[in-house]
């Protein structure tokens, strides 16, 4: 990209537990472009979601703390940014779609009501006005009949309509960015294809970047035009979609499209990475994929591997790069 919109550099962030302070994101950098669509994939645990919430300073300040690093956003590094100018930013030039829209949306207030309010709070004018942009905004997404369900309150609408208010929402103000926090995780396939159709469209029709953040590497290639995987807090490899999903560089990326399930394939187990996420305060020496790694060996373990650039757009976090040829199965 010649241009960046969102660039993460060197970002930590700490969380407060029994323990003391225990960092659960370590060192996470990467951009998103104007009119780029960049997935953040990883299993749960990985630090997806405190990443994208820590762009928009979204977690509770009496128990987090971003002890390093930058979040800039044109020229502005949102980290330091006085509260009244995040605000300002925050669903007007910078919007996220959160999990869950079944829980997101107020139930005490109707669909128009809460889209208009954003509108109303970053644009200003009339009630009215603002009505009819909520109204122009849920006819953008798909929703039918905009005009009336706009009166609708949340409980009216199906999970998937919830999914396209929510994205309505965001876009009201036409922000540069969007982040999407795993936006089709709760709806069904036929749903979950719709709504990734959608962003697609609107990436296409408003040029905004997408930070679309998801567990699944088969809905983010389809979508994303670059890819960046984390696991344990930190980024273990970047790479434009396609290349990554033909050939992956790292361990852990083969292990996520390698337990993927295909279409047509019949009588044979389905592979999966062994053992789980380590906890933040108990981190393995070293690689920290390591311990669940089948082809980790004594330099995996003797220090912790740094995030390498392998090749024109491409890094990994891993010490055995080079020598290794990972299989991904048809």
């Amino acid at each position: 990209m010649t241009e960046e919109l969102l660039r993460i550099d060197d970002l930590h962030v700490d969380f407060l537990t029994d323990r003391g302070w225990t960092t659960v994101v370590n060192g996470v950098s990467f951009d998103v472009g104007p009119g780029e669509i960049v997935g953040l994939v990883g299993e749960s645990g990985s630090g997806k979601s405190v990443t994208s919430l820590s762009v928009l300073r979204l977690l509770p300040e009496s128990y987090t703390r971003t002890p390093e690093g930058h979040v800039w956003y044109q020229g502005r590094d949102l980290v330091g940014l006085p509260p009244r100018e995040l605000r300002d930013i925050r669903g007007n030039e910078i919007s996220m779609i959160f999990q869950e829209p079944m829980t997101s949306l107020n139930p005490a207030f109707t669909i128009g009501d809460q889209i208009a309010e954003v509108y109303r709070r970053h644009k200003g004018g009339s009630r009215r006005a603002a009505f009819a942009r909520a109204a122009e905004m849920l006819d953008l997404v798909g929703v039918p009949d905009a005009g009336n369900r706009v009166k609708d309150y949340p409980h009216e609408f199906s999970g998937g309509m919830r999914q396209r208010a929510m994205i309505a929402m965001a876009l009201a103000c036409e922000p540069r960015l969007l982040i999407a926090d795993e936006p089709a995780t709760a709806l069904d396939v036929t749903v979950q294809a719709q709504i990734v159709a959608l962003l697609a469209r609107l990436r296409d029709e408003t040029g905004c970047g997408i930070l679309f953040i998801t567990h699944d590497l088969g809905l983010v290639v389809e979508l994303a035009d670059r890819v960046v995987v984390m696991y344990a807090g930190e980024v273990v490899e970047t790479a434009a979609a396609l290349d990554l999903y033909n050939v992956p560089k790292h361990p852990y990326t083969a292990g996520l499209l390698n337990a993927m399930p295909q279409l047509g394939v019949r009588g044979k187990e389905l592979p999966v990475i062994p053992g789980r996420t380590p906890e933040p305060w108990r981190m393995p020496e070293g690689c920290r994929f390591g311990p669940r790694c089948g082809y980790a060996s004594d330099k995996c373990v003797a220090s912790a591997p740094s995030l390498r650039i392998i090749e024109d757009g491409r890094s990994s976090r891993c010490c055995r790069t080079e020598e290794l040829r990972l299989v991904v199965s048809p």
